[in-house]
Parts: structure tokens; C-alpha cells; sequence
């Protein structure tokens, strides 16, 4: 049971790794939204009510997505430098991720990615509600992770969840 636990950690915290070390770009991104909040503004007026109802797009929410999943490698990344995380350290990381996607899906529409993210976020929150949020049974999480990461794909937005 411990060498299980050792190498999940120890797989968990290598591929963290490699993920973060791949996110350098975030400003680049982060710039990017407000052009693309002021372009719907100037074509509000030929669809108020369109616009009215989308919310943030999809390219938006993903960005967020990004943002959340970052600041949840960081937060974990910092755990496993610690030493060995507590099963309270994974439980507080994934509720954190859970309330920012929640938070930021509110702010969607009813497109794919607003419930792909709602969906992230529900199953985020089950697996920190585990005993053992490590080794909680989590194909669900990883499928609505899966998920979240083609849909941010098809509009443009990298994430690895």
C-alpha cells in the first residue's frame, strides 16, 4: 500500500512538473480577452439579446479554466515540496479548483464548455470530499477533466486537466 502511494505521488508530482513547466504563456493569453470583450461590444447592437444571454464565451471560460488548473498545479507543486501532502492539503487544492470553475461558469452561458466546467467542478468536489482524495476512485473526475480539455481545444484554448 505505501510503494502504491509513493509512486502515485511520485507519478502525480512528475507530471505536474512537466505540465507546469509547459505554461508559460498565461499573459499572452490573459491579454488576449479584452479585444475580444470590446469586438462584442461594438456588434451588441445587432444582437442585444444574443448577447445578452451567451455570457462569457466559451474562449473566456477556457482561459479561466487555464487559470484555475494553473493555480492548482502551483498549489500542489508548493504541497509536494512540503513533503508528503496530507490527505486535507489535496482536499483543500481540489476545493479551490471547484469553487474558481464554479465561479467562473456562472459567468457562461449554456454552451458546452460553461457545463463541461460545471461538470469539473461537481466531480473536483467529490473527490476532495474523499476520505483519501489520492487514492479516491476518480475515472469521473478524470473523464469531465478529459472533457474540459477537448472543449477548450476546439475553441483555441490549450488546458490539460
Amino acid at each position: 500500500m505505501n510503494l502504491f502511494r509513493v509512486t502515485s505521488s511520485v507519478l502525480i508530482g512528475a507530471s505536474l512538473l512537466t505540465v507546469a513547466a509547459c505554461g508559460g504563456e498565461d499573459a499572452a493569453n490573459t491579454a488576449k480577452p479584452a479585444p475580444a470583450v470590446t469586438a462584442p461590444a461594438s456588434s451588441a447592437p445587432s444582437s442585444p439579446a444574443a448577447a445578452g444571454a451567451a455570457g462569457a464565451s466559451d474562449k473566456e471560460l477556457c482561459n479561466s479554466a487555464k487559470k484555475a488548473g494553473n493555480d492548482m498545479k502551483t498549489a500542489l507543486l508548493a504541497a509536494l515540496k512540503a513533503g508528503e501532502p496530507t490527505a486535507e492539503a489535496y482536499s483543500k487544492i481540489l476545493t479551490d479548483l471547484a469553487g474558481t470553475l464554479t465561479e467562473s461558469a456562472a459567468s457562461g452561458g449554456d454552451g458546452k464548455v460553461t457545463a463541461v466546467m460545471k461538470q469539473v467542478s461537481a466531480e473536483a468536489t467529490v473527490v476532495a470530499g474523499a476520505a483519501d482524495p489520492e487514492t479516491a476512485d476518480s475515472a469521473a473526475f478524470e473523464k469531465a477533466g478529459a472533457d474540459l480539455t477537448a472543449a477548450c481545444k476546439a475553441v483555441g484554448v490549450n488546458v490539460n486537466f
